[in-house]
């Protein structure tokens, strides 16, 4: 019935829209999102839209896909408040510096404008690893405004707060640890000055891994490297990812004793109560194995302190196919057991 009721609201919602004939508008309904406010953002990754980097920019529906209204409207239905959707630089921006792409950005606008109508808060994710096609941001080829710029562009695009977060570089590997502090410190101060007052989320340094918060890499850790920074609306949290196989990567089917990762999760929690920030779990996933759903479920409770701000599991979308993390909904049979583990989180 709630699935009902959501859908219902969405057809009237669309009608209306139509009649105004502002299919794409980024101002209508601000009321009914949510990425503000008390509420804990849990919900998932829809991926598909960052898919194949190395055909880019790539044909749209061939090489890569956005979220579908079908899937945004499963994951509300069942009480998910938040999307993750991941895209890359080379697409939106076709050249550093220069004008958004139009077509692109109207794939964008309309997932958000889809999410919006739901009540979904949009994570608008730039899923590059530190790099525009190859290229480390920060170095000669690529200076660090290179960045600032596309970000400032996205920002006079998506200007509601209640509707999109931004995750300003998903798991900048390419970028030493003190350089990316550096980068994303001028970033936050930049999109500030520019007016910009969305929530933004700035990944941990290299795979972002929860895993890594304490140790020492090249001199810092994530939780040294985190401790000055400063965000002039206190409106940026922290992202870090955990994945339960035997090197985090997030690759296998097999997961760590829970109680590894129990302690992982709490050592951030541990610093965020402590340095009075607040972090997201931007990524997190298993296969669905006993031992790994035990795994999951330690990650997840591992997240349920009020300094996360919440997460978003890694993943669905349409193009996943029998990819063991998936929670897409199946055209036919059982829903995945992930998700079954996950809906005890959700709101009921």
């Amino acid at each position: 019935m709630r699935l009902f009721s959501i859908l219902h609201r969405v057809t009237a919602r669309r009608a209306a829209l139509a009649a105004l004939g502002t299919a794409l508008s980024l101002t209508a309904f601000n009321a009914l999102a949510g990425c503000v406010g008390p509420t804990r953002l849990l919900g998932v990754n829809l991926a598909g839209a960052e898919f194949n980097g190395t055909r880019l920019p790539g044909v749209l529906n061939k090489d890569y896909v956005y979220p579908s209204q079908k899937d945004l409207a499963y994951f509300r239905g069942i009480g998910m408040n938040v999307v993750r959707v991941p895209i890359r630089w080379e697409r939106i921006q076709r050249i550093p510096n220069a004008p958004l792409d139009t077509a692109e950005l109207d794939q964008l606008r309309r997932t958000v404008v889809a999410a919006q109508q739901l009540d979904l808060c949009v994570l608008i994710d730039l899923h590059n690893y530190g790099r525009y096609n190859g290229i480390a941001v920060g170095t000669d080829p690529l200076p660090a405004s290179a960045f600032t710029d596309v970000w400032l562009k996205l920002g006079q695009v998506f200007t509601d707060p209640n509707v999109t977060m931004f995750g300003l570089m998903n798991e900048p590997t390419a970028i030493p640890s003190t350089q990316w502090l550096t980068i994303a410190q001028d970033t936050v101060r930049a999109l500030r000055n520019a007016g910009v007052k969305n929530r933004l989320t700035v990944a941990s340094p290299r795979w972002s891994g929860a895993h890594e918060w304490m140790k020492t890499l090249a001199g810092v850790s994530p939780a040294t490297v985190f401790r000055t920074f400063e965000d002039p609306l206190n409106n940026t949290v922290f992202e870090v990812h955990q994945y339960a196989d035997p090197d985090y990567s997030g690759t296998k089917n097999t997961c760590v004793d829970p109680a590894l990762l129990r302690d992982v999760m709490n050592n951030v929690t541990t610093w965020a109560k402590t340095e009075n920030k607040r972090v997201f779990l931007g990524e997190f996933g298993t296969a669905s194995t006993p031992e790994c759903l035990a795994a999951l479920r330690a990650i997840v409770e591992g997240a349920k302190d009020p300094v996360w701000l919440g997460w978003t599991y890694w993943a669905a979308g349409p193009w996943w196919g029998t990819y063991a993390f998936s929670i897409e909904p199946p055209a036919s049979g059982a829903e995945a057991p992930q998700l079954t583990l996950l809906r005890e989180f959700l709101p009921k």
